[in-house]
């Protein structure tokens, strides 16, 4: 089979052998992969993937090896392995959790020389983790579970208590998911802020009341006009909160990624905001614990999600409460993923862009 292979720190096309299933595993036809901004991390950052990986007592990949990306996934059944219910047809379109349940315990999908990604015809899904794609979703759009689900699960690590102003710094594919949670849970205003004008139009649509240019004006100034407690709330306040500024609680949630990012937050961040860290940053980073003190500042850092979010965020597009075709630019072939990956350097070109590897 045809698979984009990440080798040698580049992204190559090249035939591989079509994996066979084993017990409990489900061979499926790749309809549908979302390129992840994880994977554009990984491409440039693998030692590091590798270093966190070993320090986490997680299987690190092997960099001499090769490793076919791709975790945000659509698939169609094809054959079943030894040991298998067979509930599903061949030909159902499904979707999983980007992990193969194994004898030794989870391994993941998509950063593993011995689990191929989504970036190839053809890969193995363990059928205890298949969803089946309702409603006739297209699988393009089915995709987008997995980004999806990442802000949905951010939204619920971020303990909303009711009355909170979140504000959202970054919307590419994971702000925007965070955005479009925040919307379903009915939390508003939501203030996002990103410094292209393409995102910011993303992020109305999918539910943001109030977008920022952070060369326009600063994204925390902005949050406080629309954070305002009302004279009630402000009467209700214990005598020592008085004399604070009388703002409704903070959520922020850093979507970038990038050092300094958090340093950025902590410096604009209200007395008592909880910060919840969606971004992925590869890199060592470097932030004033002194100046999160001073401020009491909450930091919730956030990974991946459930297999019940993630259920919930096929729902979600399936039922239309999620526009997930607003986020896709562009539908590629397996010969177009490394131009995609330096296609997507640019936010004004490309937002999410799709691999259908049999295009």
């Amino acid at each position: 089979m045809r698979a984009a292979i990440f080798r040698n720190g580049e992204i190559v096309v090249d035939r591989m052998a079509e994996p066979r299933p084993g017990p409990s595993q489900v061979l499926v036809k790749t309809l549908a992969c979302g390129i992840c901004g994880s994977d554009l991390h990984a491409r440039q950052h693998a030692h590091r993937m590798v270093e966190m990986a070993q320090k986490t007592g997680r299987k690190p990949m092997d960099l001499a090896r090769d490793v076919v990306f791709g975790h945000e996934f659509c698939c169609e059944i094809v054959d079943y392995g030894p040991g298998t219910v067979r509930k599903l047809k061949p030909g159902t379109r499904v979707c999983s959790l980007p992990a193969l349940v194994t004898p030794q315990g989870i391994e993941g999908i998509g950063y593993s020389n011995d689990n191929v990604g989504g970036y190839a015809e053809a890969m193995l899904l363990s059928e205890a983790l298949l969803l089946e794609v309702p409603n006739g979703l297209a699988p393009e759009h089915a995709a987008l579970t997995e980004p999806l689900a990442v802000g949905v699960h951010a939204v619920a690590k971020a303990n909303i208590r009711g009355g909170e102003v979140p504000l959202v710094i970054g919307c590419g594919p994971v702000g925007l998911a965070v955005i479009a949670a925040l919307r379903i849970r009915g939390l508003h205003p939501i203030v996002a802020a990103d410094y292209s004008p393409a995102r910011r139009a993303l992020a109305a649509k999918l539910g943001a009341d109030i977008v920022v240019d952070p060369r326009a004006s600063q994204p925390y100034a902005t949050w406080a006009e629309h954070a305002q407690m009302s004279d009630a709330e402000k009467a209700a306040r214990p005598p020592l909160q008085a004399m604070l500024p009388a703002l409704k609680p903070a959520i922020i949630f850093e979507c970038v990624g990038v050092p300094g990012l958090l340093q950025q937050v902590f410096e604009g961040a209200p007395r008592d905001a909880r910060i919840v860290v969606v971004g992925v940053c590869m890199e060592t980073d470097r932030s004033e614990p002194m100046l999160g003190i001073m401020k009491e500042l909450n930091v919730q850092y956030v990974l991946g999600y459930t297999p019940d979010e993630f259920a919930a965020s096929l729902r979600l597009i399936a039922e239309g409460q999620v526009d997930a075709a607003a986020m896709v630019t562009a539908e590629i072939g397996i010969d177009g993923v490394a131009k995609a990956f330096a296609d997507l350097a640019n936010p004004e070109a490309h937002t999410k862009i799709i691999v259908q590897p049999w295009r």
